[in-house]
């Protein structure tokens, strides 16, 4: 996709199925941002109707952020974006896309994937689902 223009918005696609991501997700809704940032469960309608020409099967295997114009990050990179969006957060986001940090935003995002795979509930796939609890859900306290 186009990676064009600055970014004024970000739509994080999450795995509703996985605990780690629900947790992550509350954990960013309660974070001061920088710009906006809409939750959306990946592979839902929700995420089908707002980006169709996606891969939504991969979104289901590894983190994705879309940009507001069409910029798409996955993986470490999604991580990193995540996190640069954030007002406490930006000049860790910083460090972590250089050479010396990346190994550390690797080595976490490795560490959150094999513990999601073995926590991830086996349901049925969020794009079965009808519109889920996307950004403007409340965050548990």
């Amino acid at each position: 996709m186009a990676t064009t223009g600055a970014v004024r918005h970000l739509t994080v696609l999450y795995d509703a199925d996985c605990p780690l991501c629900v947790h992550i997700r509350h954990w960013l809704l309660a974070q001061r941002r920088l710009l906006p940032i809409a939750l959306v469960p990946a592979a839902s309608w929700e995420a089908r109707r707002r980006f169709p020409r996606l891969d939504h099967a991969s979104t289901l295997r590894e983190i994705t952020v879309v940009g507001d114009s069409g910029q798409v990050w996955t993986g470490t990179d999604a991580f990193i974006v995540c996190l640069w969006a954030l007002v406490d957060h930006r000049p860790k986001a910083n460090w972590l896309a250089t050479p010396a940090g990346r190994p550390f935003a690797r080595a976490a995002m490795f560490t959150a994937s094999a513990w999601r795979q073995a926590v991830r509930t086996e349901g049925p796939p969020a794009a079965v689902e009808g519109p889920a609890c996307d950004d403007q859900c409340s965050v548990p306290r």
